[in-house]
C-alpha cells in the first residue's frame, strides 16, 4: 500500500465522484493499485474542466479518502473506477506550495521552481510524512477547536477508564466521528456564511458562535459522505423537519413540504420564496445525487 495524490476538476472531464469514485485511464492503474487500501489526498488543478483555456481552479489539496476497490469500467476500454470511503474534506484548502515550501517534494526542482513534468501527473505517489503535513494544513481548524475543547485527543472510554490522548497522526484521527463531524460541520457553516439555506436566519450566540447546524442530506447511516455537497446548514427546527423528511429539496432548489405533515406556522418559518439559498461558488452547492436520495429513501412528501 501507498499513500497517493488524484487530481480531479471541479466540473471534471473523467466520470469523477470523489466523495465515491474515481475515473481513471489504464496509464495510471499500476499507481492507483498501489494505493488500493491506503488513504489519498483529492487535489483540484488550475483548469476546472478539460477546455485548455479553462482557469479558477483551486490549485489545492481539499479532501483526502480511503480506496476500497477498483474495478474496470464496463462502457469505456481501458478505463477503470476507484471505489473510495472515509471521504472527508479539509475546513480549507491547501495550496501546492505555501512560501517556499512544497508539500510534496517530488513537485520541487533542484533551482526552487516547479517540476511542470512531476505536476502533470494525475496520480502520484507520496510519503506517509508529505500526506500527514498535507492534513496537518488542511483540518488546522478543526485541530485546534477541538484541542481547545480538551477532548481532541480523547475516544471514547468504558466506565471507570481513563480518557486516552492521541499521540497518533492525524490520519488515526480522521476515522473517528467527533473528528469527523467537527470538520464537517466547520466546512459546511463556512459555506452556507453561518446562515439557515432554509429560513435564512443567522444568529450568533452570546459566545459568539452561529447557532445554525450541518445537516447531511444522505445520512452517514445510509453510507452518506462528509462533503459539503451533501450538507445544508439549517437551523435546528428545520433540521429536525429535514432529518425526518417533513421537508426536502428538488433540484431546481425549491423547499419540498410534506403533504399535511406540518402546521402553516411551522412552514412560515422557511423563506418566503420557498427556495434554498445555496453557496455561491458552484463547487460547494448541494449534489444532485445527494438530493435525489434524500427525496426518494427520505422524505414523505
Amino acid at each position: 500500500m501507498a499513500k497517493a495524490i488524484f487530481t480531479t476538476k471541479a466540473d471534471p472531464t473523467y466520470d469523477d465522484l470523489p466523495e465515491e469514485r474515481y475515473h481513471f485511464p489504464r496509464t495510471y492503474l499500476r499507481q492507483v493499485e498501489a494505493a488500493r487500501g491506503d488513504w489519498i489526498v483529492y487535489y483540484e488543478p488550475r483548469r476546472p474542466s478539460g477546455d485548455l483555456s479553462s482557469r479558477g481552479g483551486r490549485q489545492s489539496y481539499f479532501a483526502t479518502a480511503r480506496v476500497d476497490r477498483i474495478e474496470p469500467d464496463p462502457a469505456r476500454h481501458a478505463h477503470f473506477y476507484a471505489f473510495v470511503s472515509e471521504f472527508l474534506e479539509f475546513d480549507r484548502s491547501v495550496p501546492f506550495r505555501e512560501g517556499t515550501r512544497y508539500f510534496e517534494a517530488a513537485l520541487e526542482r533542484d533551482d526552487g521552481n516547479t517540476n511542470k513534468g512531476a505536476f502533470g501527473r494525475a496520480v502520484r505517489a507520496i510519503s506517509e510524512a508529505e500526506y500527514d503535513l498535507i492534513l496537518q494544513a488542511g483540518f488546522t481548524q478543526t485541530l485546534g477547536e477541538l484541542s481547545q475543547q480538551g477532548h481532541a485527543g480523547q475516544e471514547p472510554s468504558g466506565l471507570g477508564e481513563e480518557p486516552t490522548s492521541f499521540t497518533r497522526p492525524v490520519v488515526e484521527q480522521i476515522i473517528r466521528r467527533p473528528f469527523r463531524e467537527a470538520a464537517f460541520a466547520t466546512r459546511v457553516k463556512d459555506a452556507y456564511e453561518n446562515t439557515c439555506a432554509m429560513t435564512g436566519l443567522k444568529i450568533i450566540n452570546g459566545g459568539g458562535r452561529a447557532e445554525v447546524q450541518a445537516a447531511h442530506i444522505r445520512p452517514v447511516a445510509q453510507d452518506g459522505p462528509d462533503s459539503v455537497r451533501n450538507g445544508l446548514a439549517l437551523s435546528g427546527t428545520v433540521h429536525w423537519m429535514f432529518d425526518r423528511g417533513l421537508i426536502s429539496v428538488d433540484d431546481d432548489w425549491s423547499i419540498l413540504i410534506a403533504k399535511d405533515r406540518l402546521p402553516d406556522t411551522v412552514t412560515r418559518l422557511l423563506r418566503e420564496d420557498r427556495r434554498l439559498r445555496p453557496p455561491k461558488p458552484p463547487s460547494l452547492r448541494p449534489h444532485v445525487q445527494f438530493l435525489r436520495y434524500h427525496r426518494k429513501h427520505i422524505f414523505k412528501g
